[in-house]
């Protein structure tokens, strides 16, 4: 057994200290500057790209490696919102502190027609709360709610279909009011102005945003709701991208550069998510350049991600050589990681 002792500063909060963590002979860990793990709040462990070069889910195995890679990176925690529930629901009722801490949300919850075919199961309106009480039942603490996508065939998004809402807005309140009542939570994907109405009726964490307003911040904020903009998968640059398309990204970013600048003014937490393209290193960097301090970022990739999703950082440490309020892009390349008191990078 080893004790991992680490001298210098703990960040976010910026506190100069000696932590130790474990039990038995002593070994100093190498790096000047920490946090406590990183945590992935918008991932999908189980979700990659099919023979088609469409969405599709894959299996334990496929898990297992992205858990890897996550962990290397200085991942101790992530939430999987949206993927393979027979594999993800099963990571996230199993204790296991040899891999990051999973919280997950099982299914992607879309009708027919509104999301990758070979990446869900479609779920009618009817059927919504039916599989609201399945996916809690099996162990979900979040429901990944698909509420805006284009319409898809058999190949997938129909070119110039628009994105438009996929259920009621009153079937999407009876789905909130129910998760509340089972003591989960509601993430839904929103990228048009119908953010405004899932806001209102009570989804507590929006993924992608890129439409959200400085009202929907206030409301949001006022009941201590979140935000993950995804910026790798949202706004993150395409070498093939037309000039109209790059036009459309640089529009988003301005946007949502606005819009983050006003977060901590409203109470919003902003949480770091890298989707399927990106990471946290990366996420924090593009969260710098888009609105937030480095302290911010760093809080939403580590310590108030934690905290909003009732974890702690306990047996967690991942160490750098530079400061990363300095050098951000010193995220992508750990000194050390310490994963639940063990070594491992």
């Amino acid at each position: 057994m080893t004790t991992w002792v680490f001298e210098g500063t703990v960040l976010p909060a910026g506190d100069t200290t000696r932590l130790t963590i474990g039990a038995g002979d002593p070994q100093s860990l190498p790096g000047r500057y920490a946090v406590p793990g990183l945590v992935d709040s918008h991932c999908h462990l189980t979700l990659g790209l099919g023979a088609d070069g469409w969405p599709a889910l894959f299996g334990d195995d496929f898990a297992r490696e992205r858990l890897e890679e996550l962990a290397a990176s200085g991942v101790s925690a992530l939430r999987d919102v949206g993927g393979n529930r027979s594999v993800t629901l099963k990571l996230a009722t199993t204790e296991d502190d040899s891999r990051p801490v999973v919280v997950a949300a099982g299914r992607f919850l879309a009708p027919a027609g509104r999301y990758f075919p070979a990446a869900h199961e479609p779920v009618a309106p009817e059927e919504l709360l039916a599989a609201v009480e399945a996916e809690i039942a099996d162990g979900a603490t979040w429901l990944k709610l698909v509420a805006d996508f284009p319409e898809v065939g058999p190949e997938g998004p129909i070119r110039g279909s628009a994105m438009e809402q996929t259920y009621e807005t009153d079937v999407i309140q009876a789905m909130v009011e129910l998760a509340h009542s089972r003591g989960a939570r509601v993430a839904a994907h929103c990228n048009t102005d119908i953010v405004s109405e899932l806001i209102r009726v009570g989804v507590d964490s929006i993924e992608h945003g890129m439409s959200l307003t400085e009202q929907d911040l206030e409301t949001l904020g006022a009941r201590g709701g979140a935000w993950t903009p995804t910026l790798c998968a949202s706004i993150g640059e395409d070498p093939n991208e037309t000039p109209e398309r790059r036009a459309r990204r640089l529009a988003r970013a301005e946007q949502t550069a606005a819009m983050l600048a006003l977060t901590d003014r409203y109470g919003v937490r902003v949480l770091a998510g890298s989707d399927v393209v990106g990471s946290v290193a990366a996420e924090v960097d593009l969260l710098v350049k888009h609105g937030l301090t480095v302290t911010q970022a760093l809080v939403a990739a580590s310590t108030g991600a934690q905290e909003y999703l009732g974890l702690t950082g306990d047996g967690n440490l991942v160490t750098y050589a530079a400061d990363p309020r300095e050098h951000p892009e010193i995220l992508a390349t750990p000194a050390s990681v310490v994963l639940n008191g063990h070594r491992i990078a």
